[in-house]
């Protein structure tokens, strides 16, 4: 297949400039403008929505404020990117990243910027996507951050190709060429090439502790071709230890936080659960009492007397909530994550909660809870609600929802439904579960307008 031909307009390939940066958009990346040349406008005559005199140039690793030199490497309809080369005048805010690797791996965005301009960019942006794509101005509260800035990930997932690649090492006395199977992560601007990463910053002690056992295991199955096709590895921090099982059960404790709201919670008791270590659970448990507390006083904050979990899982949220509320409810498409939660209801001894596998086209059918007396909780994945789950959400009609989400884009495209279906926005809170990179969690609370 013939490579794609460069589109030069209205910027050549690895053309140089100098520029300032602007801002940072949600994806990390700093974002600039530059005046074209009237030679290189006519290009742009067929696009009336872009302002040549301020053509949008997007540079990773830059921060607001600093005046930069890039280099052009592509072109589309409405910007252009580029790669940094110089940063000619700093920000205040920029720091010595802790990682070698930051600029070329994928995985942090933020290692150059210290962790309260972080986290006051990821309010701000936050911000803008409620103005932007909800259309709603509403104050949203400061970050709550975690309280590990490095060291938090209890899970990551190095990749690797089961194809060489060739490696030129150059010694004091020869020059040879050596097979190379990198074992880390995506480069940055890259879909298919791999960084080599021995060491990750963000990940526990314990993790780095174990990645070179696990890295060496690899690469001699690689050498022996057991490998016909890409894979990944597990490596998640729990309490037998670091484990690499994607099979193995697991378990997690997580301390729990008395809420101010409700004084039958008493003092914090550790919330046992255990799951396979394949399955979806938050990485940073460092920030997971002030994250689940968050929760359960805002659900319980509501007045309702039911709780349903719409995403429960293996009950992370329906048993942090269940000292609150009369009787919880978790509904999850996963039958095994369903008999976990069970198990983990047991474990606790909550006996309030109950858990059920539900239909995807029928998710709240036989439930007894009263919708006026009834909270919802919803944590879905990162693409959001699909409009099915919201319409069934809807015609059910709860006193409140509890919205979690990993992506706020996805979250304010789903809060025009819930402003159209009558809700009204009380609470903006965004957390910090991912330090040093663009990503954040943010809860925002809804309750039906009567």
């Amino acid at each position: 297949m013939a490579k794609k031909k460069f589109n030069d307009q209205p910027l050549p390939y690895h053309h140089e400039l100098e520029l300032e940066i602007a801002t940072l958009t949600n994806l990390g990346v700093g974002l600039g403008r530059v005046s074209l040349p009237v030679s290189q406008r006519s290009a742009l005559n067929s696009q009336p929505t872009q302002s040549v005199s301020g053509w949008v140039v997007m540079v990773p690793f830059t921060l607001p404020g600093e005046k930069v030199r890039v280099r052009v490497y592509r072109n589309h309809k409405n910007y252009s990117e580029a790669d940094l080369l110089a940063v000619l005048a700093p920000s205040p805010h920029r720091i010595a990243p802790k990682c070698p690797l930051f600029g070329r791996c994928g995985g942090c965005q933020y290692q150059h910027l210290t962790y309260a301009e972080q986290l006051k960019w990821k309010r701000q942006q936050v911000e803008e996507l409620l103005k932007y794509m909800a259309g709603v101005e509403f104050p949203v509260a400061p970050v709550i951050g975690s309280p590990r800035e490095f060291g938090y990930r209890s899970k990551i997932t190095p990749h690797f190709s089961a194809h060489t690649r060739r490696k030129e090492v150059t010694s004091a006395k020869e020059q040879v060429t050596r097979e190379s199977h990198p074992i880390g992560f995506l480069k940055q601007g890259s879909r298919f090439e791999i960084v080599d990463v021995p060491v990750c910053p963000i990940a526990t002690a314990e993790i780095n502790a174990k990645l070179p056992e696990a890295r060496a295991k690899t690469q001699a199955r690689l050498a022996a071709g057991e490998y016909k096709r890409d894979a990944t590895l597990l490596l998640r921090h729990a309490q037998e230890g670091v484990i690499t099982d994607y099979d193995a059960v697991i378990h997690e404790a997580i301390d729990s936080q008395p809420s101010t709201l409700n004084s039958q919670l008493g003092a914090a008791k550790p919330l046992r659960l255990h799951f396979l270590a394949r399955d979806f659970f938050q990485n940073n448990p460092f920030i997971l009492p002030a994250f689940t507390g968050y929760v359960r006083e805002q659900a319980a904050g509501s007045g309702a007397g039911f709780l349903v979990d719409a995403y429960c899982g293996s009950g992370l949220f329906a048993l942090s909530c269940a000292p609150a509320f009369e009787r919880v409810t978790g509904i999850e498409l996963s039958a095994t994550s369903v008999k976990f939660a069970t198990e983990n209801a047991a474990a606790n001894g909550i006996a309030n909660a109950t858990f059920r596998a539900g239909d995807a086209a029928q998710i709240f059918a036989g439930l007894e809870f009263p919708p006026a007396d009834t909270a919802v909780v919803i944590d879905p994945p990162r693409r959001g609600c699909d409009e099915t789950f919201l319409a069934q959400l809807f015609a059910f009609g709860p006193r409140a929802v509890v919205y979690v989400s990993c992506d706020p884009a996805t979250q304010m495209r789903d809060l025009k439904g819930f402003l159209a279906a009558g809700y009204r926005l009380t609470a903006v809170q965004p957390f910090d579960l991912f330090p040093q990179t663009r990503h954040l969690e943010c809860v925002i609370t809804l309750v039906r307008v009567s």
